[in-house]
């Protein structure tokens, strides 16, 4: 039976990995780091005393791919959130709270009940919002429909987070996938879930254990240098310390950042402008009792973070888009959001800024523009016997958990199909 090696453990890769074990095919996994799980993954924080995500991350039920993962390696119950399509937003500036909640089926009656849809939002608005699923061609989201308080409120916020990148110049036809995903199915498909423990323990964790059940050998701190690639074929693996010779029938999944693989395949093109993540972490031992934390986090409109989650022991923001910030001291890019916090969380204006951990991440995400959009490969490669996967491959979506994992399955799927 045919070898398959997996370099890259991230979510990508744990995916292809699963995906061939449980066709039966030996597999290896390679992963330069110490863990696996790549730019999704938790570890403790000792100056915190708390174990934190290096990002925050919230699922939707429409992210089929990403629930059929976790169900395969049984951490749904792991999984927490408000159980019904809910979303409270709070505007920092003017402290005014609002709930969006989309009912369950298709037809979108909530768009008629004031107390359901974005405060200011007229019903002409939402049929710009979903001909967004339609658009084609290098369109920018800010210019995708028009700017009114459904846009500032919710289209703006939903597209930042998804494709985290400035809406100026952000590709359009990338939210309109998302749209059509979520949205655009209803409710149902946009009830929103997420790690109760960490990142690691509900989506990492539990998929190396069954990976190992299954007989496959994951090497950790094994770095992949070179391929040795003869005619139209990868014959060889190069790591730090050896090398794995290929056999005619083995075959090999790519599953590493875009800047590595560019590396390792001569001529590759690849997604070259990257977006930064920033997420601050603020220990918290308890929060007011007048906080509504009916979903476990708020989004937030008009400050400099975006999206607040409320976790045991401490609050998590995430800043998307934040090439403007990634350069700046911790302390400073601290301080920027701990007003958001105030706002959102309902402290009081004097309440002092807490113990807080920044967590940069400066190539999180390709840009989500038109032009790196076409510089997206596909699975398929030159090389009969390599294939590609990752969020920055041609998967339909921006670079999400949803992207990464079906980017897994699909690399898998050509292996198999070979």
């Amino acid at each position: 039976m045919s070898h398959v090696h997996v370099i890259g453990a991230g979510l990508a890769g744990l995916s292809a990995a699963l995906a061939l074990t449980g066709s039966g095919r030996r597999v290896t996994l390679y992963e330069a780091g110490p863990a696996a799980g790549g730019r999704c993954r938790s570890y403790l924080d000792r100056e915190l005393g708390l174990r934190i995500d290096n990002g925050n991350h919230l699922l939707l039920s429409g992210n089929h791919a990403t629930f059929a993962y976790i169900d395969e390696i049984g951490s749904r119950s792991r999984f927490g959130g408000p159980g019904e399509p809910l979303f409270p937003f709070v505007d920092v500036h003017t402290g005014e709270r609002w709930v969006v909640r989309p009912n369950l089926g298709r037809l979108p009656w909530w768009i008629l009940s004031s107390r359901r849809r974005v405060p200011g939002s007229r019903l002409v608005d939402y049929l710009g919002m979903a001909g967004i699923a339609r658009i084609q061609g290098d369109v920018v989201v800010a210019d995708a429909m028009r700017r009114g308080h459904l846009y500032w409120r919710l289209v703006e916020p939903l597209a930042v987070a998804a494709l985290n990148t400035r809406p100026q110049v952000a590709h359009a036809p990338l939210l309109g996938a998302v749209i059509r995903e979520t949205l655009m199915q209803g409710g149902k498909a946009c009830i929103p879930s997420f790690p109760r423990d960490g990142l690691s323990e509900a989506l990492v964790d539990p998929a190396v254990h069954l990976l190992r059940e299954r007989g496959a050998e994951v090497q950790f701190g094994r770095r992949v240098v070179a391929l040795t690639i003869e005619g139209t074929r990868v014959t060889a693996i190069r790591t730090t310390d050896d090398s794995a010779i290929l056999e005619p029938e083995d075959h090999l999944v790519l599953a590493v950042p875009p800047w590595v693989a560019v590396e390792l395949v001569p001529g590759l093109t690849a997604p070259d402008s990257f977006e930064s993540i920033l997420n601050i972490h603020f220990r918290m031992a308890a929060l007011p009792e007048e906080t509504d934390d009916e979903a476990g986090f708020i989004g937030m409109v008009g400050g400099t973070a975006e999206w607040v989650f409320i976790k045991p022991g401490h609050v998590s923001v995430t800043v998307s888009a934040a090439n403007r910030l990634v350069d700046e001291p911790a302390r400073t890019i601290a301080a920027l959001v701990w007003p958001n916090i105030r706002v959102a969380l309902a402290l009081p204006p004097t309440a002092e800024m807490p113990a807080f951990r920044v967590v940069k991440e400066r190539r999180a995400t390709f840009a989500a523009t038109s032009v790196q959009e076409r510089r997206r490969p596909g699975t398929r490669t030159g090389l009969p016997n390599l294939v590609l996967a990752g969020d920055w491959t041609q998967t339909g979506l921006p670079a999400t958990i949803e992207g990464a994992i079906r980017s897994g399955r699909t690399a898998a799927a050509a292996i198999l199909a070979a």
